[in-house]
């Protein structure tokens, strides 16, 4: 009977640190408050995705540096597809965070994130007369002083390692460049407060997948032909999982270019979810600090290439990405 019991407690125990590890609790060394990768992952995917790969920024490279460099004579500069934008002294692209406030000025970008994003220090800052916005600073929870533009905390890029480069530009649909007003740059909206609304349309014109509005909250399950039971979002688009992902250790491969096709699945509350058990049903945070939905533990995504609800083109795409099922797994053979 002893044996029996510490058997049991064993197995419950192994659940509870599984379930905080997925959701990015001190089980998991891998996602930490904003994704922190574990050792040796490489966010490059081959052509997990049809268009080659991408490679992680060196932060030593040139026009990466950190939260340390200083921001000088801050100008305007035209960026390609996106308009103008303010740059610093070296010509690096200047970032605000939708998370972040501006009306008081407050930073939510730290830990890991604030890695991917360093903030610009407030001290030695100016700006050339074609910046409307007044600058100011904030002080950060590790009491150092950040620049703001208009309010909103300054940020730099990682990824950007050469002056002009605006790599961050719609990350995670919650990064955008500065415009010299101190709002959102121009180019594809990326959502938010500033974003402009999209102009009036038929109500009975379908939107494409890639031009709709945000999912609503909720997942169900939805019943296809070929492939059984398939898990959806609240507008009934078909949600996958990438098999170079991985969800133990928590690691995300789809970056980059990979999500302009494939986009993170918004998460949801649990009262939302039905017809598949809401244990399966986490939040996991990007390694831009976005938060995305989870099924057991992997992250899920919903295709632009699907046009309506129900469409499931993105089924096998390049032999890696697959519907969920009621249960959780991917979904590999047409259901018997």
């Amino acid at each position: 009977m002893n044996k029996r019991h510490v058997s049991l407690a064993s197995a419950a125990i192994t659940v509870m640190l599984l379930t905080a590890a997925c959701e990015g609790g001190g089980g998991s060394s891998a996602t930490d408050d904003y994704g922190k990768a574990p050792a040796g992952n490489s966010s490059k995917i081959d052509d997990g995705y049809g268009s080659g790969g991408s490679s992680s920024a060196d932060p030593s490279a040139p026009g990466s540096e950190g939260a340390d460099a200083k921001a000088g004579r801050l100008a305007v500069r035209d960026a390609p597809g996106i308009g103008s934008v303010v740059a610093d002294a070296k010509g690096r692209t200047l970032y605000r965070f939708d998370k972040d406030t501006a009306g008081p000025s407050a930073s939510r970008c730290d830990g890991d994130c604030a890695k991917a994003w360093p903030p610009v220090p407030a001290d030695d800052a100016s700006a050339t007369s074609g910046i409307g916005a007044a600058l100011g600073e904030v002080e950060r929870a590790d009491g150092t002083r950040q620049l703001t533009l208009a309010g909103w905390p300054v940020y730099r890029y990682v990824k950007d390692t050469a002056p002009g480069d605006t790599k961050g530009q719609g990350v995670g649909g919650t990064w955008n460049a500065f415009a010299p007003d101190g709002k959102k740059a121009g180019g594809k909206p990326a959502g938010g407060q500033d974003a402009p609304k999209p102009s009036a349309a038929p109500s009975d014109a379908p939107k494409p997948a890639d031009e709709a509005e945000p999912a609503a909250e909720g997942v169900s399950v939805g019943a296809d032909r070929t492939l059984g039971k398939i898990l959806v979002d609240g507008q009934g688009r078909t949600l996958y999982r990438f098999d170079k992902d991985s969800a133990w250790p928590m690691k995300f491969a789809c970056d980059g270019a990979c999500l302009d096709t494939w986009k993170p699945a918004k998460p949801v509350e649990k009262s939302a979810v039905r017809g598949v058990p809401e244990k399966l049903i986490t939040t996991v945070t990007r390694p831009d600090g976005t938060k995305q939905l989870a099924v057991d533990c992997w992250p899920v995504y919903w295709f632009t290439g699907d046009k309506k609800p129900g469409d499931t083109e993105g089924q096998g795409k390049q032999g890696l990405w697959f519907a969920v099922d009621d249960q959780g797994k991917k979904v590999t053979t047409p259901a018997g």
